[in-house]
């Protein structure tokens, strides 16, 4: 997958995530659909630019000893959310375009394989 794709993907597989309740880093991970390959090394520099854009607030809680940032969702995060689903028509179509120019009528089969 393009790396701006999935970048897009990845910033609301989170907020998705997010919207289902608070939630930590590795657990994150965990419910991040495993195909985008999620890892700390994304994620952290990630979470940064969602709260830097305030869609995403932070806290600090003692867990087992040390402290665990945990991550919840804002409104302006739920709004990008909503804006990412809004704009699955217009992904749609151009997956079709791009398929159908192709030659491509299935996934793997026609032109390009």
């Amino acid at each position: 997958m393009d790396a701006q794709m999935k970048r897009g993907f990845l910033e609301a597989c989170v907020l998705a995530v997010l919207n289902r309740g608070e939630s930590y880093g590795y657990q994150i991970i965990k419910d991040v659909p495993p195909s985008l390959g999620l890892t700390e090394s994304t994620l952290y520099p990630l979470l940064k630019r969602l709260e830097g854009a305030g869609c995403i607030a932070v806290r600090s809680a003692e867990h087992n000893g040390r402290l665990r940032k945990y991550y919840r969702i804002t409104k302006e995060g739920r709004a990008r959310v909503a804006a990412f689903i809004e704009e699955w028509d217009e992904v749609e179509a151009l997956y079709r375009f791009v398929s159908e120019a192709s030659g491509c009528t299935d996934r793997g089969e026609g032109a390009l394989s």
